[in-house]
């Protein structure tokens, strides 16, 4: 009767392969989850079990994506927690003072050494002219989440916002959590702990939800992000100069677009799967690309990341620069989304996408005034003609910096850059456009959707939920099919995992 069952290839399926992760729109998961939820039924009525099946999930999850440094969740779990109880219990302001210190050291010096280590060495070189060699040194999946996560939690025992939690098992859930793992979003302890001393009673609405988003995160991941970016931005980022201006200018645009459709749609992939559970996670997005400021951008953009720096870096900065007004605001802007530059990677493309971004907004307080007296004297204060060069206007700002985000280098970069602005044939677009017609409906249909009133969206959503269980067995059948059909294209990892 065993003849049927591999044990090697059983054996291969639980062990970690770093060529192979274990990722939402894999197989593998696909049957892992529906195991999962199988026994997460079967546990329901005991809340410490099913708590413990989940933390036990977790752990398998982000081994099969990082092998032994599942160690590492460990290690971050119990530093916090007794740092966070420690810093909760201290009655001396000093000593209090003194571990929160200690622990922004040892959460901030873990990700220094896994993520920027190497880059300090290149640096040295380049300055001394030395040849240190690279250290070998794996960097743990979602790292950066998994410390901002962290660190957000002693952070606020540290400004009296929270009590320090009592249970390390609560606590290990809360960073342990497998749907934010690898990509956020970045959980404050204050939304998620409550809800595991909680019942957490699953809805159907909350099933027709989760179903909706998984569905909706898929079709962004495999069918646009992962189509458009291997048949086109791969190649165009790769050889800039092969390319004319045109196909470099239609790469920027799309390379915005696979960025978003990438990482929204792991987002809402991690709501669904985190709703069929009973715990509702922090959207990230806002249909960024409707932003009509570069402010707005970021209010509508990887919302739990810009949210952490504006409560953790910004406002404490704003409130040490006070005394310089408006420069002081501005400093505090600029340093703000330096921050955010590094902690999206250790090479200078990063940095440059976050002095950008901080210069926007630094010029933006200081000449908001000008436009407002300007909107004032003209009468078009939030005419429709003013919020469509706003949107204009920052939706292009904001593509340009995606050049330096998705260039390997500054040299490949600054080659998009001069394509663009050197190389520039514009009937070359129908020529593009009818050489890669897919690439361009899907770049057309990501837009378009994205686009589309938000009521829309809504609506679609409420169909989805009140659709009869067989029709959302069919609707998942389809898309599930659909993608299969788009991944023999090849399977791209998520673009935040090196974050």
């Amino acid at each position: 009767m065993f003849q049927y069952f591999d044990l090697n290839k059983i054996k291969l399926l639980l062990v970690y392969d770093k060529t192979d992760p274990l990722v939402f729109t894999s197989s593998m998961f696909l049957f892992a989850f529906f195991a999962l939820l199988f026994l997460y039924r079967v546990l329901y009525k005991s809340k410490p079990a099913r708590i413990y099946l989940l933390i036990s999930f977790s752990i398998f999850f982000y081994y099969k994506a990082s092998g032994i440094y599942f160690l590492f969740l460990f290690v971050i779990s119990f530093v916090n927690y007794f740092m966070g109880k420690w810093i909760g219990g201290a009655q001396s302001r000093k000593v209090r003072l003194a571990l929160f210190l200690l622990s922004l050291l040892l959460n901030i010096g873990l990700l220094i050494y896994f993520k920027y280590t190497n880059f300090f060495i290149q640096i040295i070189n380049v300055v001394r002219g030395s040849q240190i060699a690279p250290l070998d040194i794996f960097l743990p999946l979602g790292i950066s989440f998994i410390i901002f996560k962290a660190l957000s939690y002693v952070i606020e025992i540290y400004l009296e916002n929270i009590e320090p939690v009592n249970s390390i098992r609560d606590f290990t859930f809360f960073i342990f959590y497998f749907p934010t793992l690898q990509m956020g979003p970045i959980e404050r302890a204050s939304n998620f702990l409550p809800q595991v001393e909680a019942d957490n009673p699953i809805s159907k609405e909350m099933i027709g939800t989760a179903l909706f988003l998984i569905m909706s995160g898929l079709l962004k991941k495999v069918v646009i992000a992962d189509y458009i970016g291997i048949n086109f931005v791969d190649r165009v980022f790769d050889s800039p100069l092969r390319f004319t201006g045109v196909e470099n200018l239609m790469a920027a645009y799309a390379y915005a677009l696979q960025l978003y459709t990438d990482f929204s749609g792991y987002t809402d992939m991690a709501l669904g799967v985190s709703l069929f559970l009973g715990y509702r996670l922090t959207d990230n997005f806002n249909a960024p690309f409707k932003a009509l400021s570069i402010a707005d951008f970021w209010r509508r953009w990887h919302i739990t990341l810009s949210s952490w720096c504006l409560d953790y870096i910004f406002k404490p900065l704003q409130m040490k620069f006070r005394g310089m007004n408006i420069f002081g605001n501005a400093l505090a802007l600029f340093i703000t989304f330096l921050v955010i530059g590094i902690w999206h990677g250790a090479n200078w493309t990063f940095i440059v996408f976050g002095a950008i971004h901080g210069t926007y907004l630094a010029t933006s307080i200081f000449t908001k005034k000008l436009r407002q007296n300007f909107y004032k004297k003209t009468g078009l204060t939030n005419s429709r003609i003013v919020k469509f060069l706003q949107w204009f206007f920052t939706f292009n700002l904001v593509v340009f910096t995606t050049i330096f985000f998705r260039a390997s280098n500054m040299t490949m970069a600054f080659y998009v850059i001069k394509q663009i602005f050197t190389f520039f044939h514009a009937e070359v677009f129908m020529q593009f456009v009818l050489g890669y017609k897919l690439i361009f409906g899907l770049i057309v249909l990501g837009y378009l959707v994205h686009f589309i009133p938000e009521n829309w969206k809504v609506k679609t959503q409420e169909l989805i939920v009140k659709t009869p269980l067989i029709g959302k067995a069919v609707m998942l059948a389809f898309v599930i099919w659909l993608v299969i059909q788009f991944r023999f294209a090849d399977l791209q990892p998520f673009l935040y995992f090196q974050f």
